[in-house]
């Protein structure tokens, strides 16, 4: 039944999202900008750092160095992009803690790693016992912490390394000089960083495969919800569905 207060609550009393008719708010207007802002970021890394690795494009007229300023430029997008990306990031670690239950996860309960296993069968066309989210499986959770969690930190550490390493004495480069200690020598640094981007590539794929997929086999406004925080859920409000499923939300 829908609660005439417009509000769901599970059965603590605790509140769980707001709902107009059957949409619930899932995602909260911080989560969708960090998704875009990260998206465009991710694109605009790879693209620059694969031209400053192997340049594909020559200027247009050969020209003394000092007058043209391709690689310059480059190099100096892809280092401000890097910025904005740990920025963003540093925001969206925030909000797991001043976010809704969709904003957060807890890979530490017993029936998240059970979720996974069940979802990953359901994927499988295997027999399972897959719970309804309504935010975002444990899976797609374990996974997001894996290459936005654990990748974002590798690839910001070992890019701010490269990024400073002429300058070891300057204080940023100090507060990096730590990073061969974990990742080895200025080779090893620079393969780290090239693999952790080339797992960004894959888990972009994988990532927008899987939301066209959940889009068009739930019907639920998968696609949209990353633009308007909402997603249709008018069966499993009337099926009392929405309280069960809210402690594997996010």
């Amino acid at each position: 039944m829908i609660n005439p207060s417009n509000k769901a609550f599970d059965p603590d009393g605790l509140k769980i999202s707001e709902k107009k008719g059957g949409h619930i708010y899932v995602w909260q207007a911080p989560v969708r900008v960090f998704h875009w802002i990260n998206a465009a970021a991710i694109i605009i890394l790879m693209v620059t750092g694969i031209y400053i690795g192997r340049p594909f494009v020559s200027a247009p007229i050969p020209e003394e160095a000092s007058y043209n300023f391709l690689m310059g430029w480059v190099r100096i997008v892809h280092f401000v992009t890097a910025f904005i990306f740990t920025f963003n990031l540093v925001i969206r670690w925030y909000w797991v803690f001043a976010g809704n239950e969709y904003a957060t996860s807890n890979l530490l309960r017993k029936d998240f790693w059970l979720g996974i296993f069940e979802t990953l069968k359901s994927y499988l066309f295997l027999p399972n016992k897959k719970k309804h989210y309504i935010g975002h499986n444990p899976l797609a959770q374990l996974s997001y912490w894996l290459f936005i969690g654990v990748g974002s930190i590798i690839v910001i550490f070992t890019g701010f390394y490269m990024f400073l390493e002429p300058q070891p004495e300057s204080t940023l480069g100090k507060l990096f000089s730590w990073v061969p200690y974990v990742f080895g020598n200025s080779f090893t640094i620079r393969s780290w960083h090239h693999i952790a981007a080339w797992g960004f590539m894959v888990f972009m794929i994988v990532h927008v495969y899987m939301a066209f997929r959940e889009d068009w086999l739930q019907k639920n406004g998968t696609l949209s919800s990353i633009f308007t925080g909402y997603k249709h859920e008018q069966e499993h409000i009337e099926g009392g569905e929405i309280d069960k499923t809210k402690k594997q939300a996010n």
